[in-house]
């Protein structure tokens, strides 16, 4: 059995920890956004009831120069699972609904045929052996419109059964829409009207909706291709309607809204759903392995995802131009939202590199505070030299560095202690870098760090070296020609 009690009060973490953190957090987001050649990333944090961290950084619009907004509405694709999910546990508190009716009660079209018997869990758990996409998913690029009901209904009749109920896992944004209408045809009211009344109204999500709103055309952030290789041009996508599909797929949101959203699902909240109901959502239905490896978890509605000791749930979504993820700590009560638009968007690795940061940042050692007559953010920064950038920041109290390119920040990093207001070192420790050994800066006029010494190595900030890159490469040339004369 599953549990949801917290044990080790290390991971746990205080409102004032997180607003700490967040300037290294938007340091690293801006860092790796720049680095891999995003055009947007908005990004959001909630702890508890309060949003501690909220961010636009780059572009709406790369091509037209647009800045990017925290309003700006993203397509959230598949995180209108959790929207869908949440709605059909809701009909069944209020006995409209139950998880093992088959689906041809609720979709009679479907009376007789191969899918008739499958059970509206089995679809919640994509267990259901439902076709993922249909047999011509090239409304997914835009050549053709996604299916209404009739063009649905008549892809389930013809091909919708791949697999036997509950032989494998397998994820299927057609076994989504069907639940769409079993939230119809059980509420009464269509899939857009329900979850509005239900969910979006009730907990005050003014930048969110379950479809594509042509009167809200200007509000939502552009979307843009992929990178066809290293050298391509981006360009922009036109926004479309999901139809049929909204239930899978068709969400718009923003990452403030979703961490509202989120923190509906942290254990005690009592806006949407009982616990109870939220245990059945968030609890393991489905171990996804595959050629012997662990692929994932999944709920009902919500992937599982571990992130250090923390057990997450939330979803990702990919929409064409728009790539999303949202993780819950539904125990510890905290919500990281980050949304990416453009293909191929690192919005996943990016919210995991946001949650290893604030455990890194709940779990300081001992005797690596920095002491209260230090200024610490002083010290912080980015500082580059030939072999690359390295930040350090200030998270749980204490200082630490990393190199801010790698996906993980948490992988490699080392933590520092204050010597005196010029002096760090490295704390002593197993490891490759340059353990027990100063970081000593150099400071300009106005009290900023214009260089640091790190183990022997001299850093600049980042502009400072790139100005001055290209002579010192020029004088290393210079120095070798001597050299050989």
């Amino acid at each position: 059995m599953t549990t949801y009690n917290r044990t080790d009060a290390a991971l746990s973490y205080d409102l004032d920890t997180a607003r700490e953190a967040a300037p290294a957090i938007e340091s690293w987001l801006d860092y790796q956004r720049r680095y891999l050649r995003t055009p947007g990333v908005q990004a959001a944090i909630r702890v508890g009831d309060e949003l501690v961290f909220s961010t636009a950084l780059g572009h709406s619009d790369e091509v037209a120069g647009t800045p990017l907004r925290t309003d700006h509405l993203f397509r959230i694709a598949s995180h209108s699972k959790t929207f869908t999910a949440t709605s059909i546990l809701q009909l069944v508190e209020q006995g409209k609904v139950r998880l093992d009716d088959p689906i041809d009660t609720y979709v009679p079209e479907l009376a007789g045929s191969a899918l008739a018997p499958v059970t509206v869990r089995e679809l919640l758990g994509h267990q259901a052996g439902v076709i993922r996409d249909g047999v011509d998913k090239d409304y997914w690029q835009l050549m053709d419109p996604f299916p209404d009901r009739a063009a649905l209904i008549a892809l389930c009749l013809s091909d919708g059964q791949v697999f036997e109920r509950n032989e494998f896992f397998k994820y299927t944004n057609i076994g989504y829409s069907l639940l769409g209408l079993v939230i119809e045809s059980a509420s009464g009211s269509t899939y857009g009207d329900y979850v509005a009344t239900a969910i979006v109204d009730r907990l005050g999500l003014t930048h969110t909706g379950a479809e594509w709103d042509p009167q809200r055309a200007g509000e939502y952030a552009g979307g843009h291709t992929g990178l066809l290789d290293g050298s391509d041009v981006r360009e922009v996508i036109p926004h479309v309607d999901t139809r049929a599909m909204a239930a899978a797929t068709g969400f718009y949101s923003t990452a403030e809204d979703l961490t509202t959203y989120g923190a509906a699902h942290f254990f005690g909240a009592e806006e949407l759903l009982t616990d109870a109901s939220k245990r059945l959502l968030q609890r393991d239905e489905s171990l996804v392995k595959a050629n012997g490896h662990e692929l994932g978890r999944y709920g009902l509605g919500m992937d599982i995802v571990t992130i250090g000791e923390r057990r997450l749930v939330g979803h990702s979504g990919g929409y064409p131009g728009h790539i999303t993820r949202t993780f819950i700590d539904p125990v510890d009560q905290v919500v990281v939202s980050v949304l990416t638009n453009c293909i191929g968007g690192p919005a996943g690795t990016l919210a995991t590199g946001v949650v290893k940061l604030l455990n890194l940042a709940a779990n300081p050692p001992a005797g690596t505070q920095v002491p209260s007559d230090i200024d610490a953010s002083r010290f912080c920064g980015n500082f580059a030299n030939l072999m690359g950038v390295l930040s350090i920041s200030l998270l749980g109290g204490r200082l630490v560095a990393f190199f801010p390119a790698a996906p993980d920040p948490a992988d490699s990093y080392e933590e520092l202690r204050v010597i005196d207001e010029n002096t760090l070192a490295v704390v002593p420790a197993a490891g490759f870098g340059s353990i027990g050994e100063k970081v000593e800066y150099t400071w300009d006029a106005d009290g900023q760090p214009s260089m640091v010494r790190y183990g022997g190595s001299s850093r600049w900030p980042v502009e400072a070296f790139r100005a001055r890159r290209t002579a010192q490469l020029a004088e290393a040339d210079l120095h070798q020609l001597a050299r050989r004369s």
